[in-house]
């Protein structure tokens, strides 16, 4: 069974944390303050974290970068009431995985843990490269060589995900899964179709050679060799 640690110092939110994640199949261990959260993720090896920002004893974000110290690679998702950019740059720059600005809705704390938990757990990169793009994760900022492309945050989320997959084929059931996280693939919906569309203009600018190919009757692939 999948182990999630929730530090987090709220009881009444812990509570409904752990509730939602238990009846979806996983395995909670809550730890309400800092020092016995580092202590316990230490201890116990969990598969992911849900850390909250401010703790009492010891700050989340200090709970997370004494982790990466240890050369813990756990994912972690970080909880904060601070939901400045500024913030959640130093949430990711402390070690984070991804960031969630409370009030959330249940339904995306548990999207996002199933996401971090389908990642390599050795991903650690902070930027990615794929043939002449290049994407910066903390400052959501996307290139391709020296040209900046203006992406909006779905269009973000889609090329993130296929860059991280280069050269292989990616089906509308995957991407509308993986970045739309349908749990169902409607029968009829040009969703897929009419964002890449959008994002191959963005991408692939005049003059310059196609990155983004549609494979008709199949999916999409973003070829860079």
């Amino acid at each position: 069974m999948t182990q999630i640690l929730l530090i987090e110092d709220d009881a009444e939110t812990a509570d409904v944390i752990v509730s939602e994640l238990t009846e979806r199949g996983f395995e909670v261990r809550w730890a309400p303050d800092g020092i016995g959260g580092l202590d316990c993720a230490r201890e116990s090896s969990p598969d992911a974290l849900i850390v909250d920002r401010m703790l009492p004893g010891m700050d989340g974000l200090t709970v997370i970068e004494a982790l990466r110290k240890d050369q813990v690679r756990t994912p972690v998702l970080v909880l904060s009431a601070l939901g400045a950019v500024d913030e959640r740059v130093r949430g990711l720059r402390a070690g984070g995985d991804d960031y969630l600005t409370k009030p959330f809705a249940l339904i995306e704390l548990v999207a996002r843990v199933e996401a971090l938990l389908r990642r390599p757990t050795d991903s650690r990169e902070t930027t990615l490269h794929a043939g002449p793009l290049e994407l910066d994760l903390i400052e959501r900022t996307a290139r391709r060589g020296e040209r900046e492309i203006d992406l909006l945050p779905r269009e973000f989320r889609l090329l993130e995900y296929m860059m991280r997959r280069s050269d292989q084929l990616l089906t509308r059931a995957m991407l509308l899964e993986e970045v739309w996280n349908y749990k169902f693939v409607p029968a009829t919906t040009n969703l897929i179709d009419v964002h890449m569309g959008r994002l191959r203009h963005k991408v692939d600018g005049p003059g310059e050679t196609q990155l983004i190919h549609n494979v008709r009757g199949s999916g999409f692939v973003l070829r860079v060799r």
